[in-house]
C-alpha cells in the first residue's frame, strides 16, 4: 500500500495508541480504559515504530529493547481496516533495523498465534509469565 510512512517516534501519543489499539482488536487485551497505564505504557517503551496514512496512525510496534541482545515487541497493533496489506510485517522489519543485533521477542495474541509463523518467525516452547507475585512459590 502507498502513502504510508514508517518511521521510528520518540513519543507515542497514548490517545492515538488507544485508538489503534481498538481498531485492531488488541485493545480486547490492553487496558484501554486505564489511560494513566496506558500513558505510563507510552512514556516507558524505548523504541516505537509506527505506520501512519495521511498523518493517520494505523499501525504501531511497540518495544522495550537494549538494542544489543533482545527487543521485546509488547505491541504490534494495526488498525482492522489496513490489515492483510503487509504492515504488520513491515513494522517488525523496522523494529528489527532499529536494533539489527537483538533478538525480537513476543507473544502472540490468540487471534494472531499463526500469522507469525507465515512471516518467518519461529515459535518459541520456552516462555514463561507472571501476573502476580504472590504465584510464586
Amino acid at each position: 500500500m502507498t502513502n504510508i510512512i514508517y518511521k521510528v517516534e520518540k513519543t507515542l501519543d497514548p490517545s492515538e495508541f488507544i485508538d489503534v489499539l481498538n481498531k485492531s482488536t488488541l485493545g480486547k487485551r490492553r487496558p484501554v480504559d486505564d489511560f494513566e497505564r496506558i500513558k505510563k505504557m507510552c512514556d516507558n517503551a524505548n523504541l516505537n515504530i509506527t505506520a501512519r496514512k495521511d498523518g493517520k496512525l494505523i499501525g504501531v510496534a511497540r518495544s522495550i529493547t537494549d538494542f544489543v541482545y533482545c527487543t521485546y515487541l509488547s505491541d504490534l497493533a494495526v488498525d482492522i481496516d489496513f490489515q492483510n496489506l503487509g504492515i504488520g510485517k513491515r513494522l517488525i522489519e523496522e523494529t528489527k533495523k532499529a536494533a539489527p543485533q537483538a533478538k525480537i521477542i513476543l507473544l502472540s495474541a490468540p487471534a494472531a498465534i499463526n500469522y507469525y509463523p507465515k512471516i518467518g518467525m519461529k515459535k518459541h516452547d520456552h516462555c514463561f509469565t507472571l501476573d502476580n507475585i504472590k504465584e510464586l512459590r
